[in-house]
């Protein structure tokens, strides 16, 4: 709390300021004063400790002020601020950069960005043709769609899908006896991202339905094939002991049935 060159009359009024804080807050929540800082010429702040529930290293700041050549003290404004040690809120983020992958409900709506990278026209289907003669063909030929993926969106998902969990460096696929590639259930997408994947389509495989890398695989291959230590184990025949003699219990239900 800094004090240097702090007007002395407005120094002195603990008191009216007090009484200030006391017009708009209990008593209860009023601690002890903890200073005062000079915030500009004849005008001066006192600081209260908050006791108040909740607010934990807040305090209570109650400025004054004096007119020149008067020694009436007038109070300007009442506020709680957070201390150094308070516990505050986070720093409020916008709502588009908060939501992550997943967090969409039914009925939510997060359209893209204006003049997104992402997205092109559609008639240039993320080309970089300017050919006139192929927009007017494109557009006659109606492709369903405004805009499409451009060549910066399409790399940003290859990359994101690769660096998932569909991709080569995912636990599972560490360990899976083949890759997507060679597997009878990968499905082959088309355009330039049938070049690195495909979409699963083995309903007991985690991956089912989803885009997965040819370097990706799991355990579900459809040519995996089981160790010899986990293989069902052939039994030999069973073999009749003559040496010891068996103990046979008799079914007491019925003593005259076959025991075996």
């Amino acid at each position: 709390m800094s004090t240097l060159s702090a007007d002395s009359i407005l120094g002195a009024a603990t008191t009216p300021a007090r009484e200030a804080l006391l017009e708009v807050t209990g008593e209860s929540t009023i601690g002890d004063h903890l200073g005062i800082s000079a915030d500009g010429e004849r005008f001066v702040s006192h600081l209260f400790a908050c006791t108040k529930l909740g607010y934990v290293g807040w305090y209570w700041a109650v400025s004054v002020t004096r007119a020149p050549d008067s020694e009436t003290v007038t109070i300007n404004d009442v506020v709680l601020l957070p201390g150094d040690g308070a516990i505050v809120a986070p720093v409020w983020t916008p709502y588009r950069e908060r939501i992550q992958p997943g967090d969409l409900s039914p009925g939510d709506v997060l359209p893209p960005d204006e003049n997104d990278p992402r997205l092109v026209e559609a008639w240039s289907a993320g080309d970089d043709d300017d050919n006139p003669a192929d927009r007017a063909v494109a557009k006659d030929v109606g492709l369903g769609r405004t805009e499409v993926l451009s060549i910066e969106g399409r790399d940003q998902a290859a990359q994101r899908w690769y660096d998932g969990e569909q991709g080569p460096n995912a636990p599972i696929a560490q360990q899976a006896p083949g890759t997507c590639r060679t597997c009878g259930f990968m499905v082959r997408m088309a355009g330039p991202l049938s070049l690195m994947f495909g979409a699963c389509a083995n309903a007991m495989a985690n991956d089912d339905g989803r885009v997965v890398a040819f370097t990706h695989g799991c355990g579900a291959h459809s040519g995996a094939k089981l160790d010899k230590s986990a293989a069902p184990q052939q039994l030999p025949p069973p073999a009749h002991d003559t040496v010891t003699i068996d103990t046979m219990v008799m079914n007491e239900a019925d003593p005259s049935a076959d025991p075996f």
